[in-house]
């Protein structure tokens, strides 16, 4: 390093900042509030994407008052990074800088390369004499490396209107993960009174920034500075990478390839404003788009990552291909007959990543193949018939889709023959060790993954699912009103006594969970929040679910892993 990056770096430990710094790090013709109370790194810092020698970085710059996020407003501001091995950043081994501007909403995002694999490291961004937080993040182990296990905090579908994130809270207590999954609705675009919020009143318990639907960059740009302004979700993207995808809100409720539910004409074209939202995403979150940390490069977030000879992850999209959801003869939870689903001219994963996808499920692949998911895959259906009476009764009646009746077709169960395609592909390679982990439903679920439906289980399955309930968003309790444990008990013993693959269900709890990986097994805990609407909220462990290698299966587990 030359002297004066040496001197640079020693000044800044000090928290001062030299004439000579002072002039590399301000854009030409800035002017930054000299006031004692602003603080230029207001939305904290982030990291994401982990691979084995590179890891994206980010943060948000607020160089004037003025300078609010999707105000259009504020000047060029040259950034400084700083990677570090130790937690003083005493010893930077990678820096450089960024330039920034309202262009991007004076966002700061960045690929650090040339990293040691499965190392942790220490970050931060610079602007004059101004730090931000010190964050932390990992990289993967390299491609031929066999760590002894990987894990993952698990998180979906955080409405801040709905309670406070305490959730976050406790994982960012935690030491132990190597990553966060976050499995989509990471924001919600409701706003206003009566939008959707907390229970049957939808009492609000904290309102959206804006205080309206977002329909415009700049609402998208200030909903994303909103959540990440949330302390405990600062405090969890500090702690660890995140891997994330998106599933509906992030545009709008019930989006598809073409638009959505909660999209009115008088709200513009929908391609327009997603693809709003898609930059405030690209723009706002630690993730690569078309595979780099590039802003405006692509859209296209399904990719893999991979975690040496032990795991493949693969995220998936189900939002920007998949045509438009069936609309049922009945509302949900009603059962409703509706062929349409299983038609296989209709896609919920399009041609390009169901290729991809099957392309991810071949041997060859590290020993755990492993899908983060938006929606469920596993099949929650009644009026089962076996597969050999299906085409026959269809033959006369045209009614029945082929994995019987389902009840909510804005899954993989609205899309059956992608399903099919998949689970076929697994059964042809002799596939093991497949595990979906999955959001969205605001409920935890543990499943195996059967071929067939009807005869399960005496025929085979082809893989898992674990699916980890909601951070704050509405479940069944919160939606009926009804005391805890009580009538959501019939529910599920309904659903699993039609769909005897699922072995765990819980439609009450808030929480997130905690996925452990080894090279024997592969295991789910399940945590839940003793109260959503109280910030300091406690979390406790409430079950385990895990499945041993080679056999497709889960079983109840009497412990959470750092129990042992």
């Amino acid at each position: 390093m030359p002297e004066s990056n040496v001197r640079r770096r020693t000044v800044l430990a000090t928290g001062a900042a030299g004439p000579a710094f002072a002039g590399t790090a301000l854009g030409a013709g800035a002017s930054y509030a000299d006031r004692p109370d602003h603080t230029l790194f207001q939305h904290g810092v982030a990291s994401g994407d982990p691979k084995p020698r590179r890891v994206v970085l980010w943060t948000r710059v607020t160089p004037t008052t003025q300078a609010t996020p999707g105000s259009g407003k504020g000047p060029q501001v040259t950034v400084t990074w700083q990677v570090a091995k130790d937690a003083t950043l005493g010893k930077v081994v990678r820096e450089g800088t960024f330039v920034t501007s309202a262009s991007r909403d004076h966002t700061v995002k960045v690929d650090a390369t040339r990293l040691e694999p499965e190392t942790w490291y220490y970050y931060r961004f610079l602007v004059g004499k101004h730090s931000s937080p010190v964050g932390r993040t990992r990289t993967a182990p390299a491609r031929g490396a066999t760590p002894a296990n990987l894990r993952f905090g698990v998180v979906s579908c955080a409405n801040l209107q709905a309670g406070w994130f305490a959730a976050y809270r406790h994982l960012a207590a935690r030491d132990d993960l190597h990553a966060v999954l976050h499995l989509g609705d990471y924001l919600y675009e409701y706003g206003g009174e009566g939008s959707y919020a907390m229970g049957r009143e939808n009492k609000r318990i904290r309102a959206h920034v804006p205080d309206r639907e977002m329909v415009s960059l700049a609402d998208y740009r200030q909903r994303h500075a909103q959540y990440k302004s949330d302390p405990d979700l600062r405090a969890l993207h500090a702690k660890a990478p995140f891997i994330v995808t998106w599933d509906d809100h992030e545009v709008t409720n019930d989006q598809w390839r073409d638009g959505a539910e909660n999209h009115q004409p008088d709200e513009g074209d929908y391609l327009v404003r997603r693809a709003r939202a898609h930059r405030a995403y690209d723009e706002w979150m630690p993730v690569r788009l078309d595979d780099t940390a590039r802003l405006g490069d692509g859209t296209r977030l399904f990719r893999r990552l991979r975690f040496g000879k032990l795991a493949e992850l693969s995220m998936l999209d189900l939002r920007t291909y998949r045509d438009e959801q069936v609309h049922t003869k009945a509302p949900s939870p009603v059962p409703a007959l509706e062929a349409e689903v299983s038609n296989p001219d209709r896609t919920i994963l399009g041609a390009a990543q169901l290729a991809w996808l099957k392309d991810s499920l071949l041997p060859g692949r590290p020993q755990w193949k492993i899908v983060g998911n938006p929606v469920m895959v596993a099949p929650v259906s009644f009026a089962q018939l076996p597969t050999e009476l299906v085409d026959p009764v269809n033959d006369v009646t045209g009614i029945l889709p082929r994995d019987g009746a389902p009840y909510n077709v804005d899954q993989w169960d609205g899309y059956t023959d992608d399903r099919r395609e998949i689970f076929t592909h697994i059964r042809d390679h002799g596939m093991r060790d497949v595990v979906f982990l999955t959001g969205d439903i605001h409920s935890a679920w543990a499943c195996d993954l059967p071929f067939d439906l009807a005869t399960y289980p005496l025929g085979q399955s082809a893989g898992v699912e674990f699916v980890s309930t909601s951070v704050t968003s509405n479940n069944l309790k919160d939606i009926t009103g009804a005391p805890a444990r009580t009538a959501s008990l019939a529910v599920e013993a309904t659903i699993m006594a039609n769909n005897r693959h699922i072995k765990y269900l819980n439609f009450d709890d808030h929480g997130y969970s905690v996925f452990d990986l080894t090279p024997a097994r592969a295991q789910m805990d399940y945590y839940v929040i003793s109260d959503r609407a109280d910030a300091r909220a406690t979390a406790s462990w409430t079950a385990s679910w895990a499945t041993m290698s080679g056999t497709n299966k889960v079983h109840a587990v009497d412990q959470p892993v750092e129990g042992r």
